[in-house]
């Protein structure tokens, strides 16, 4: 059977049928999602626990252990690693290769629902989890930075303005904030004048949690009616805090002020971030599985003067690392590789042959073949990455070596 024949008798539809393919190729190229590696979607969950102050033994006898107990018994876990430091505990859990993600991240979520009894009660949020892929990196780091702001209004503007806008971008799967903490009011107790007027820390901790209760102040009984009278005086700046009685001695109040240092400062101070020797903020932006990078990386550049603009003006916003760069740089090196590879086969060609419908033919092949493979790429799922492209290239010299050999026959014979 020849299978050529079918085309050679029908010059029509096989033109037709090379510019289809030919322009299914540019449109799946501007598609493709470009990376460094191919895409490997390992079912990889971590989960994440935060206890601000608590010491790492603490949080990995707390916190780890009881998380640890509930998620290894989940079904086809092939590894569970942790690791936990000053106010944060993180679990890494790796499932089989044919467990489904969503179906893994139920089971997660319900281990961490029973696991909850078990955690200290003054873990305020839930441990959380997130879908990751061990093998992403952040593909772009923006840093703030101010002359005049602490490093805790800055971590506040990146957590409440920052990271919820530049999650809205299409392509963004997850953003970190580091460097810093949420301001908070920090009450440094004076062991000395607790035992002195005989008062315990747990005192102190049931009157601050007393404090910030959201309850009704009281109740007035007007007949059959009953008016509850609520009012928002929850603190929160040291100041509200100085005058809060703790306890009465002899007849006297004692304020959390006559035990206690009040002062305004970050929730956890065993953090710091800098840039150049500047404090800074670092926002780390992942990729959502499967998204273009470069695509990605340029939305979030063209988002990054609007939300300079919904800042103070004396935050500033540089970017610290851009992943894209090197990925630019490899598809600018293989795109001038391919080039230049057609250009010489197409010089070849003409300067032996002389002859321009010889000259047509390995141009149209060469050009219509890599099209082709990338419409083919895009329809299997695959990216524009160091190994894809690297394939690309090796292949283009097998498939110019055949349209000369073949042509160079054609025309001998």
């Amino acid at each position: 059977m020849n299978l050529s024949a079918a085309f050679v008798r029908r010059p029509i539809g096989t033109t037709l049928l090379t510019i289809g393919i030919a322009l299914a190729g540019i449109a799946a190229y501007f598609q493709l999602p470009v990376s460094p590696l191919p895409q490997v979607d390992l079912p990889t969950i971590n989960v994440s626990a935060r206890l601000a102050g608590a010491s790492p033994e603490t949080m990995a006898t707390s916190v780890a252990t009881p998380l640890e107990k509930r998620l290894g018994r989940l079904a086809d876990v092939s590894e569970m690693t942790s690791r936990s430091g000053v106010g944060g505990t993180n679990i890494t859990l790796q499932f089989g290769l044919n467990r489904d993600i969503d179906g893994a991240a139920r089971d997660v979520q319900a281990a961490i629902n029973a696991a909850r009894v078990d955690l200290p009660a003054t873990l305020r949020n839930n441990p959380n989890y997130r879908k990751v892929n061990p093998a992403d990196a952040p593909i772009l780091v923006v840093a703030m930075t101010s002359k005049t702001r602490n490093r805790d209004d800055i971590y506040d503007a990146a957590a409440t303005v920052v990271q919820q806008q530049l999650s809205q971008v299409k392509g963004v799967g997850d953003i970190g904030v580091s460097g810093g903490a949420l301001p908070a009011v920090r009450v440094e107790l004076n062991p000395l004048a607790l035992s002195r007027y005989g008062i315990a820390m747990e005192d102190v901790r049931a009157a601050l949690s007393a404090a910030n209760a959201n309850r009704p102040k009281g109740v007035i009984d007007s007949g059959p009616l009953r008016y509850q009278i609520y009012t928002n005086d929850a603190g929160r700046l040291a100041k509200d805090y100085s005058g809060l009685v703790i306890a009465y001695r002899k007849g006297s109040a004692v304020r959390l002020s006559d035990v206690a240092e009040v002062v305004d400062g970050p929730e956890d101070i065993h953090n710091i971030g800098l840039i150049n020797g500047e404090n800074a903020i670092s926002v780390q932006i992942t990729r959502a599985p499967g998204a273009n990078i470069i695509q990605t990386v340029d939305a979030l550049k063209k988002r990054l003067p609007i939300l300079k603009a919904s800042l103070p003006q004396d935050i500033d916003l540089q970017v610290a690392m851009d992943r894209s760069t090197t990925i630019r740089a490899s598809l600018v090196d293989v795109e001038r590789t391919l080039s230049v590879s057609v250009i010489l086969v197409i010089g070849v060609v003409a300067f032996f042959l002389q002859s321009g419908g010889a000259t047509l033919v390995p141009s149209v092949a060469v050009t219509v073949s890599l099209l082709g493979t990338v419409a083919v790429m895009y329809l299997l799922g695959f990216s524009l990455d160091n190994l894809s492209l690297m394939a690309l290239t090796i292949s283009t010299g097998f498939v110019v070596d055949d349209a000369i050999v073949v042509l160079e026959n054609i025309t001998r014979n």
